[in-house]
């Protein structure tokens, strides 16, 4: 029997989250959508990259829950 690695995305985003307490709070958020994911920032990057790992990513949903939050982001390509 084969074995077969699950494959896994890997979406970067620019955002407009500016520090540690907002990195959290938007982590938090997007834990409880996107709960087997791993997820974090870098707040050092000119660019606040927000960084998903997981299955199955809906970038559009990540956008609109930034977004709900008052928090602007697109996905880089």
């Amino acid at each position: 029997m084969l074995g077969f690695k699950k494959s896994t995305m890997v979406e970067v985003f620019r955002t407009t989250v500016k520090n540690e307490v907002e990195s959290e709070q938007v982590i938090a958020v997007l834990q409880k959508v996107f709960a087997n994911a791993r997820i974090n920032f870098d707040l050092e990057d000119c660019d606040n990259i927000l960084r998903i790992e997981a299955d199955i990513i809906d970038t559009n949903l990540v956008i609109s829950i930034l977004l709900h939050h008052g928090y602007n982001s697109e996905v880089l390509n």
